[in-house]
């Protein structure tokens, strides 16, 4: 009988697993197949359909220079680049000073973290909305940038646990030997945190890599400030939505994600185990 329970089990487990790859991978292939179709074959067949010809690259050909994909991937590389950076460093000042220091406030200024996390961002559109013009920063990249640098609370709080974890015997050693503060950050438990901060570069990365809403509300010129996540909006209308170019599109939008993962898979998995261990 238990055995039967066991066997019963393996086999409800692995029908979940194999079930949630497929749910996960069938977007993808329906993605490709779309994109090798021609607009006779998209209009005419349905989205299972094989193509006939898996050699027509008319549609990836025509997505990179009707949705000028190449000024979309290097705004998207900018703002990637700056967001990190700046968000990796305000992530991680504001950690070490709210973990190490001990002032009146502290509690509370990370209860109000807290409770910005729990607030929708939708809900506050239309006051960052107000902020953001009245600053002049709609259709301005910089601003843009300083948006999606804004305090991460997930990634303040990830750091946060990172430095609990740090010995304060650190921080003192260093002192004594005449480090400044500024020094004990940078030298010391700022190299200690690479789990961390590979961690939030991935969720970070990721996040800004696809974010649509805000870069199609702040964004505004698509002829200047196009992204990777609003290059593909050229092709859809009030006629309807050319979807063989659209796929062909988002091809070309996994391409570098996916290089960039298979190259620093090791990195990646290594940093994701280690902030489950320590955060």
């Amino acid at each position: 009988m238990a055995k039967a329970k066991r066997i019963i089990w393996t086999v409800i487990k692995y029908f979940t697993l194999v079930l949630g790859a497929f749910i996960s991978v069938l977007p993808v292939v329906v993605c490709v197949i779309t994109a090798f179709k021609t607009p006779e074959e998209y209009a005419s067949t349905n989205v299972m359909t094989m193509p006939q010809n898996w050699t027509y690259f008319t549609n990836f050909i025509e997505a990179w220079k009707q949705a000028n994909m190449l000024l979309a991937f290097r705004n998207s590389l900018i703002i990637l680049v700056c967001v990190l950076i700046g968000s990796i460093l305000t992530g991680t000042m504001l950690a070490y000073v709210l973990n190490r220091f001990d002032f009146v406030g502290n509690g509370l200024i990370r209860n109000l973290f807290l409770f910005a996390s729990l607030l929708p961002g939708i809900a506050m559109q239309v006051t960052v909305y107000q902020i953001m013009y009245t600053l002049g920063w709609i259709n301005s990249l910089p601003g843009y940038i300083v948006l999606m640098c804004g305090t991460d609370v997930m990634s303040i709080y990830i750091f946060i646990q990172f430095f609990e974890n740090l010995p304060t015997s650190l921080d003192e050693s260093a002192i004594m030997e005449g480090c400044t503060y500024f020094g004990v950050f940078f030298r010391i438990l700022l190299p200690l945190l690479k789990p961390a901060i590979i961690t939030v570069m991935i969720l970070k990365g990721v996040g800004t890599y696809n974010e649509y809403y805000t870069a199609n509300l702040y964004l505004q010129d698509k002829n200047r400030y196009v992204t990777v996540a609003t290059s593909l909006f050229k092709f859809t209308g009030p006629l309807g939505n050319q979807y063989n170019y659209i796929c062909a599109g988002v091809i070309i939008t996994m391409v570098p994600a996916l290089i960039i993962f298979i190259l620093c898979q090791k990195q990646i998995y290594s940093g994701l185990a280690q902030g489950a261990v320590k955060g």
